[in-house]
């Protein structure tokens, strides 16, 4: 029999990986009867974490390291499901560590190769700047996983690997879709970050789309989430849409930068009085599998989730056994057309 895998635990528990992640390695950060839930299951199971590496320090164990932004993201369940399969494979531990709003992943990743012999790591999420100086003091192959900017201007790209999506082609292809029904006032709800990030790519896909179009940026259409909330949630789409709402802008479609805040924006409207599609059409964007099963279904565009966790792990090995180099891999999206969205009515 297959052994059960982190993402089991979690869905026998019914929480999140990053909430398995943060029992296993006795984070404070954590409802005490959610971690004793969390903790019998796995007993129950006979679960052996992949990473009890984390219990290795400065052995000559084989051992890759995964850093995760974001923790409470379902965006990154079916990679690190996948990772942790192909690394078992191959016979190597992996440390799962959960890299939190306010921390610096490459300290992270730093504090990580002085108290574990690693012998790669691989970023999922996060920022797309960091210190040229921090990352040339790590000294094994690095991937950065649905990042495919430059990590940094100052550091050469022959020194680390990236596999993603062109996040701002992607986010043009679904506002000419939008375009293309006949909508003219489309709304978007992104990120307000001042650094270079996923919401500042879409948002400039969305630019690129009206303007090649002809049609006027309007700042009233452009909302951004709450700071000072999880950026990407469902609670943030809904309460930005409820400002967009109050403020009585007029638009006939929303684009959100990300499913979950397409479903909170969608909740927003229904409480509103506001049919979707009928009277607004809603997109979102990374191809969740709640959007699927979200009434009306989603209208997305769908990352290759699978394909991008397979590659960043192949590639990550290759390199470590010298028959590969850094490489920068750009796979195509899906736009998928949901129940969320439709031609503009008068």
């Amino acid at each position: 029999m297959a052994e059960i895998t982190i993402v089991e635990i979690a869905r026998k528990c019914g929480v999140g990986v990053s909430t398995v992640s943060r029992a296993l390695n006795n984070h404070s950060d954590i409802n005490p009867e959610t971690k004793k839930k969390i903790l019998d299951v796995i007993r129950e199971t006979g679960y052996i974490p992949n990473n009890s590496a984390r219990n290795l320090k400065r052995t000559d164990a084989k051992c890759i390291a995964v850093l995760i932004k974001g923790i409470t993201n379902p965006f990154f369940s079916p990679m690190i499901e996948i990772i942790e399969q192909q690394t078992e494979k191959k016979k190597y531990a992996l440390v799962l560590r959960h890299v939190e709003a306010y921390e610096d992943e490459v300290d992270v990743a730093l504090q990580l190769e002085k108290e574990k012999r690693l012998r790669g790591i691989v970023f999922l999420g996060g920022g797309f700047r960091h210190s040229a100086d921090k990352l040339k003091q790590l000294n094994v192959p690095v991937i950065f996983a649905t990042i495919g900017s430059p990590v940094s201007d100052e550091i050469s790209r022959a020194t680390y690997s990236t596999v993603a999506v062109d996040d701002q082609l992607e986010s043009r292809h679904m506002v000419e879709y939008l375009l293309g029904l006949g909508h003219r006032r489309i709304a978007i709800i992104t990120e307000g970050s001042e650094e270079p990030s996923v919401g500042q790519l879409r948002l400039q896909g969305y630019m690129d789309a009206l303007k090649a179009h002809g049609i006027a940026v309007e700042n009233d259409l452009i909302r951004f989430v709450d700071k000072n909330m999880e950026h990407y949630s469902m609670k943030n789409g809904y309460e930005t849409t409820l400002r967009l709402i109050a403020d009585k802008v007029p638009f006939t479609a929303l684009f959100c930068v990300s499913d979950r805040l397409a479903i909170g924006a969608c909740r927003a409207l229904a409480e509103s009085g506001i049919r979707i599609p009928d009277q607004v059409s809603v997109a979102g964007y990374d191809g969740l599998e709640m959007g699927r099963y979200y009434t009306p279904r989603l209208t997305t565009i769908s990352q290759p989730l699978d394909m991008i966790a397979r590659e960043t792990i192949r590639l990550l090995f290759d390199i470590i056994a010298g028959e590969s180099t850094h490489q920068h891999i750009i796979f195509p999206a899906e736009l998928t057309e949901g129940e969320s969205t439709g031609k503009v009515r008068t």
